[in-house]
């Protein structure tokens, strides 16, 4: 059963569970006593620390090892925060920040700091002048991902790390997605990762805080991991979380260039394949395994469970599989479609003749969650009819969108079709919708009895 959602959690490396297995009979010991078997312990710490920071890049002193990535991110956070809380209280993230950052932000201002929100461009990556500009006064820590954890988009990590720099502001980098690829661009201030994104095992977060950063560490601490990450550390897992870093940076150049491969392969042929897809983020400045489309008039979580009925595992940015139905941030802040999301993220090792059943399987998967849907099958003819409405509220993710697509060839040139929709990733749905089919956009407005009146008016 081909599985594709190493984004979420790459499957265990082989040099990870031997190295897991080796350690837990040489490192179960306390790494702090200085009997024979704390000592021993601490040799295997020491060399698991100095193999991060090789790849990472920095001092083995400026790494600590935590209880996962969430963790670590809100520790450098809330620890360069209150670091440089005589400087100001601003924080600045981009928009399309993994949930741990946006979350951490949330507490912030929750504490009466203030947070700002860079946006992004529909490929998903800032604008290095626009997040430049946001780094004035009062500004304490900024924070861009190093890669989009959702479509793959890599940051100009180091363009933003040169403007933090010349304003003076620390640049914490979410370096999960990327770190087994290769190193960080330099520049950067505190870094964080997570070890089962690489195919080390789970439960291990890495944190690297540069000497002379102001760094305060919050919360209960005590002298384990530089008081930065309390507690017994949980040595094989460590071992293993180093060992299979430096296994996947050997292998990351071949694997890189051969996943990249197959991952182009299903960019160029799903819009072939599939009509009315979108595929999302950039096209080249992306991770190597990672490519996300989205497809008109489908509920995404049918699909996923459907794909998942054919044996292929992925993920999706769609609103419809989350529990809230509200679209993803990520995907929202791109302003792309958001019904209908695939995330496929391949895994080192997948074969090709994977990828190509999953080409094979996907078009009638797609065909047969739209038919259920009741989705139109192609245009309709052009009459001259006047300016519709459809209401639509109380239907979710894509019934708006396929109710506006049903009737839009109903109406004349110049006319217009207004769907009133509660659903919030109709905000997202319908100008993608537009765009999609070259047609007018003009706008929203609340509508009199709740909801939102969505107003698109026929070009052609």
């Amino acid at each position: 059963m081909p599985y594709f959602d190493a984004a979420s959690a790459a499957p265990l490396h082989p040099v990870a569970r031997q190295a897991l297995l080796a350690a837990l009979d040489e490192g179960w010991a306390d790494p702090a006593r200085l009997y024979r078997e704390g000592r021993r312990a601490r040799r295997l710490l020491d060399a698991a620390r100095e193999a991060a920071a090789e790849a990472v890049g920095c001092r083995p002193d400026e790494l600590v090892f935590t209880p996962s990535g969430t963790r670590a991110v809100h520790s450098g956070v809330s620890g360069a925060l209150a670091g440089r809380r005589r400087v100001g209280d601003r924080l600045v993230v981009s928009a399309v920040e993994h949930s741990s950052v946006l979350h951490a932000g949330e507490a912030h201002a929750a504490a009466g700091g203030t947070v700002t929100e860079v946006p992004v461009g529909r490929t998903g990556a800032v604008d290095p002048e626009v997040f430049a500009a946001e780094l004035g006064e009062g500004v304490a820590l900024a924070c861009l991902q190093s890669a989009n954890h959702e479509v793959g988009t890599e940051q100009p990590v180091a363009e933003v790390a040169a403007a933090c720099r010349a304003a003076g502001v620390p640049l914490l980098v979410d370096a999960a997605q990327s770190l087994g690829w290769g190193p960080v661009p330099e520049g950067w201030s505190l870094l964080a990762a997570s070890a089962h994104k690489w195919g080390g095992p789970a439960g291990v977060g890495l944190l690297a805080v540069r000497k002379g950063v102001r760094f305060a560490p919050q919360g209960p601490s005590d002298e384990r991991e530089s008081g930065r990450a309390p507690g017994f550390e949980n040595l094989p897992a460590i071992v293993a979380a180093a060992a299979s870093l430096r296994a996947v940076r050997a292998e990351a150049a071949t694997e890189g260039a051969r996943l990249r491969g197959l991952v182009d392969r299903i960019r160029a042929r799903v819009p072939e394949l599939v009509p009315d897809v979108e595929v999302v983020g950039d096209p080249v400045r992306r991770l190597p395994h990672v490519v996300t489309f989205s497809c008109l008039y489908v509920d995404g979580e049918t699909l996923l469970s459907e794909l998942d009925r054919e044996g292929f595992s992925v993920s999706s940015g769609s609103s419809c599989t989350s529990s809230t139905l509200t679209p993803s941030h990520v995907l929202r802040a791109m302003g792309v479609l958001s019904e209908g999301n695939v995330r496929v993220s391949l895994p080192v090792g997948t074969e090709p003749a994977d990828v190509d059943r999953f080409l094979a399987v996907l078009p009638g998967v797609v065909a047969s969650v739209r038919d259920r849907l009741g989705a139109p099958a192609a245009p309709a003819p052009a009459p001259a009819g006047g300016d519709l409405v459809v209401d639509a509220r109380g239907k979710r993710c894509p019934i708006p969108v396929i109710e506006l697509a049903k009737v839009f060839g109903s109406v004349r040139v110049g006319g217009t079709v207004t769907v009133l929709s509660d659903d919030e990733a109709a905000r997202l749905d319908i100008p993608a919708w537009c765009e999609m089919r070259g047609q007018e956009y003009v706008g929203e407005s609340p509508a009199a009895d709740g909801g939102h009146a969505y107003v698109v008016r026929r070009t052609s």
